[in-house]
C-alpha cells in the first residue's frame, strides 16, 4: 500500500503561480516502480488526471494545462511536484497525487482557489 500527502495549495489571483508537493510513503518497492500523477476535482465534476510522469521522466499533460503546469519528481525522496503558472479561475479544484495508475486510497488533497 502507498499513502499520499499533498500540500502547497492556497488562494491565488488569476495569472499567479503555485507549487504543489506530494509525499508518498509505504512499500518502497512499489513507490520506485510507479509513475506519479496529479489529479484534480472541481466542485460538481469528476476527478481528472492533469499531469503524469513515468519512472523514466516522461511527462504527459491534459490539454487544459499544457504549457502552464510542470510535473516533476524526486525519486530519492519519494516526492512529486506540480508547478502551476498562469493560473486561471477554471483551475480551481482540490488537487490530489497518486500513481499514474491510481491506487484505491487517496489522500486528503490540497485546495487551490484561483480568483478572477
Amino acid at each position: 500500500q502507498v499513502q499520499f500527502v499533498e500540500s502547497g495549495g492556497g488562494l491565488v489571483q488569476s495569472g499567479g503561480s503555485l507549487t504543489l508537493s506530494c509525499a508518498a510513503s509505504g512499500t518502497i518497492f512499489t513507490i520506485l516502480r510507479m509513475g506519479m500523477g496529479w489529479y484534480r476535482q472541481a466542485p460538481g465534476k469528476q476527478r481528472e488526471l492533469v499531469a503524469s510522469i513515468t519512472t523514466g521522466g516522461s511527462t504527459n499533460y491534459a490539454d487544459s494545462v499544457k504549457g502552464r503546469f510542470t510535473i516533476s519528481r524526486n525519486a530519492a525522496e519519494n516526492t512529486a511536484y506540480l508547478q502551476m503558472n498562469s493560473l486561471k479561475p477554471e483551475d480551481t479544484a482540490v488537487y490530489y497525487c497518486n500513481g499514474d495508475s491510481p491506487f484505491d486510497s487517496w489522500g486528503q488533497g490540497t485546495q487551490v482557489i484561483v480568483s478572477s
